[in-house]
């Protein structure tokens, strides 16, 4: 059984009440789970406000499970809590667990390029209070959007990337991430991140694409919309695997365009598609509401 729980100074809990902690669980479907479970955190003293389960098989499939739960003197319970969790698999109960204070807000760094629109809407959430992350940092390999970024009081990195040997600029970006973030966010980070990359950052990564998949990928996606003459257009935003654009869905939206509809026009109604479904991604991710299974994922929204 393998247990994450983050230990990071907690600040202030947003509003009133008993702090809060996530915990996730998934392992092999089998009776009594949920009871065993909640009799852990009911002998611990903490009030269950919100569970979500689900099995893919009742019949020994695959189990998991997200509970919240609020608890006095969280920072100081969670170690013994996490203690009893794991004396669980004596009991015949094969599962994995996640236990974190949801009052430690997560580490986000973003990516970004030219496009500003899907940055800029993650930090006006962020600003205001939408999104329970703390942005560590912006690094974009142009230098358009520094100083928009920098009123919203982040700090911004810029790390050309060009030409085919992209290794100096993924050495500085590994350079700043080291240490300092939880989760990245491609918001529309126009460049191939390198496997050795995706790798050495050791975190999850969340990318938006223009697009249901695998429909429309690479350059130009609006344009060649336009000449298929779609009557619908998205957005996906998904984990980013060694795989290209193959990574476990998290969230996707469409709105319907007409043929009147020029291509400017797909692509400014695509973009606020993409603002949304990405937005959606990130919080969720931050809430840990979204389980990966395999290549695909369980979220609970």
């Amino acid at each position: 059984m393998r247990l994450a729980e983050q230990t990071r100074t907690r600040p202030t809990g947003r509003g009133s009440g008993r702090p809060h902690a996530s915990l996730i669980v998934a392992g092999k479907d089998r009776p009594g789970i949920v009871a065993a479970v909640g009799a852990v955190l009911s002998d611990h003293g903490a009030n269950i406000v919100s569970l979500d389960q689900y099995s893919d098989d009742p019949q020994g499939g695959a189990f998991f499970q997200r509970t919240v739960f609020g608890l006095d003197d969280l920072p100081a319970a969670l170690p013994a809590v996490r203690d009893d969790l794991t004396g669980l698999t004596a009991e015949g109960f094969d599962l994995d667990f996640t236990l974190r204070d949801l009052g430690v807000p997560g580490r986000v760094a973003i990516f970004a390029s030219k496009a500003d629109h899907c940055l800029l809407d993650l930090l006006w959430r962020h600003r205001r209070g939408q999104l329970p992350v703390s942005v560590a940092m912006v690094i974009s390999n142009h230098p358009d959007t520094a100083e928009e970024v920098r009123s919203f009081g982040i700090p911004f990195f810029h790390v050309p990337c060009s030409g085919p040997d992209k290794s100096a600029a993924e050495a500085e970006q590994l350079r700043l991430l080291k240490g300092n973030v939880d989760f990245v966010v491609l918001a529309r980070y126009m460049q191939i991140l390198s496997a050795d990359f995706i790798r050495q950052a050791g975190v999850p990564i969340i990318n938006i694409h223009h697009s249901f998949l695998p429909a429309f990928v690479g350059a130009g996606p609006y344009a060649r919309a336009k000449e298929r003459g779609v009557k619908l257009v998205g957005a996906t935003a998904h984990y980013v695997t060694e795989n290209l654009d193959e990574g476990p869905i998290i969230e996707q939206d469409v709105v319907r365009v007409s043929h009147a509809d020029t291509a400017a026009d797909l692509q400014r109604r695509g973009a606020d598609v993409e603002r949304a479904v990405l937005s959606r991604a990130v919080l969720w991710h931050s809430e840990d509401r979204v389980i990966r299974h395999g290549n695909h994922t369980i979220v609970f929204s």
